[in-house]
């Protein structure tokens, strides 16, 4: 398999590149040449998690070891044998995705990358960069942490994560790891990150990214909408071939664009439903066809999707279009006017794929409110954010929403939201939530109170420098 730049697919590239390199070199994301077709769903329907995720990213990176890489990611750091469990609440299914050792859907991705890359590379030592509206950085700074021959630094809004966000990463463990706070937005640490990996050179170390630019985060991701839909023919809810509907809170475009790729690949997919909160410049723009990120960037419940520079859309846009020249004059657009507009055909098309919609805070509190209080089972603000599109959006499908994060890790605000009273520690926050709804905490996030704070650095967004300095330091 090779792999194309989205601003030049004349730029084609063997896996080890684009999985060490993540950007091209002109800027562009890594897509593959072509994406691998599956005849025959239901044969897939008695394989474990393991061979289900062996056999798919196989399509993709076949000259590596991936089953020994799949074994080494999922063989002891999650909850349940079957990675991500399927619930069916009422009438819709939940795709619990936050059962590993980070408590978020990230864990799924970045518990395999790490054994992905010691494998590609033999040589220099690896720096990972990385930029986090939240869960990102602790899935990836927990698998990488003490991996021989890696550092990794990890970026985050001021004041912009969960405070229990922020706690986890602060409190991580590894000789190898840092992070570091930006005054600024999560849109700014992905811009410093790019300009680093675009302009960093040092013939020692090898710098790449762990967010999803790398198309080694994505990848990874297309196992689960498989798994769900296997799911469902194993119990009996669908027959083979039957289409289904997933439901997924959107922030950076990468996860709904893993089940865009499962569609692709022949997983009878009706709608990918992309859920936002008020912070809708993809609502917007499946909507409009305008893609316009000079907006106010609010604050909400659901800070992992707080963002306005959607960078997997890009992606998105070179598969559907097969257009790189396209891609790169949309991509500038948004670089110095904030925006970009594509034709009316394109965005027919686009909505043959997508339907979006998005929810106020109100609408996310009397969802979680809802399930909580009529099914005993309790979901996080982004997860919420999802649920709360199910009445939105009409269609006769089966409806899967991906459940992205344990309520555990925005308990202040999905305590709030159940009770009404406003609890400024979040730390006690989470015994509250427990006592209340008597669902057991997740071990790694019980141990937080007694974990020492390690990191305490912020720096302003134009101190490239400084930052670079952090991230060579022993």
């Amino acid at each position: 398999m090779k792999f194309i730049s989205t601003r030049n697919d004349k730029n084609k590239v063997n896996a080890d590149f684009a999985i060490m390199n993540g950007l091209s070199d002109d800027g562009g994301l890594f897509v593959p040449e072509n994406i691998e077709y599956i005849e025959n769903i239901s044969d897939l329907k008695d394989f474990s998690y393991n061979e289900l995720a062996s056999f798919i990213i196989s399509k993709y990176f076949n000259e590596f070891d991936i089953k020994e890489c799949v074994n080494l990611a999922y063989n002891r750091n999650f909850k349940y044998e079957d990675i991500t469990p399927l619930r069916k609440v009422g009438d819709n299914y939940f795709l619990e995705l936050y059962h590993g050792p980070t408590c978020a859907f990230k864990d799924i991705a970045l518990q395999f990358l790490p054994h992905l890359m010691s494998t590609v590379n033999k040589d220099k030592e690896i720096a990972i960069l990385s930029a986090t509206s939240g869960d990102t950085g602790k899935a990836a700074l927990e698998g990488f942490k003490d991996v021989k021959n890696t550092r990794i630094l990890v970026l985050y809004p001021h004041n912009m994560v969960s405070l229990i966000q922020e706690r986890q990463m602060l409190t991580t463990l590894g000789n190898n790891t840092n992070v570091i706070s930006i005054n600024g937005n999560f849109d700014d640490c992905q811009r410093i990150v790019k300009n680093i990996l675009e302009n960093y050179h040092n013939n020692n170390i090898f710098l790449t990214s762990a967010n999803s630019i790398n198309i080694a985060r994505l990848v990874p991701q297309i196992v689960y909408y498989f798994k769900a839909y296997l799911d469902l023919i194993n119990n009996k809810e669908i027959r083979d071939k039957q289409k289904v509907d997933f439901i997924v809170p959107t922030g950076n475009f990468g996860d709904i664009l893993a089940g865009y790729i499962a569609k692709e690949m022949g997983l009878p997919i009706g709608k990918l439903v992309c859920a936002s909160n008020i912070n809708n410049v993809l609502t917007d723009f499946f909507n409009t066809g305008i893609y316009n990120s000079n907006r106010q960037l609010y604050n909400t419940s659901s800070p992992s999707i707080d963002i306005l520079i959607s960078s997997n859309l890009e992606r998105y846009l070179y598969l559907k279009t097969k257009d790189s020249d396209l891609i790169k004059s949309l991509m500038e657009d948004l670089k110095n006017n904030k925006s970009f507009k594509i034709s009316n055909e394109l965005l027919k098309e686009i909505n043959e794929d997508f339907s979006a919609y998005w929810s106020n805070e109100d609408e996310i509190k009397n969802v979680l409110k809802y399930y909580y209080e009529n099914f005993n089972y309790l979901i996080d603000t982004h997860t919420a954010v999802g649920a709360s599109v199910i009445n939105k959006y009409q269609s006769n499908n089966k409806k899967i929403v991906l459940a992205t994060a344990s309520p555990f890790k925005f308990s202040k605000d999905v305590y709030y939201y159940l009770t009404d009273k406003k609890i400024e520690d979040n730390l006690k926050s989470m015994d509250l939530l427990n006592e209340y709804t008597n669902i057991e905490i997740p071990n790694s996030l019980k141990i937080l109170k007694d974990l020492k704070v390690r990191f305490n650095k912020t720096y302003n967004k134009d101190q490239i420098n400084e930052i670079i300095k952090e991230l060579e330091a022993k």
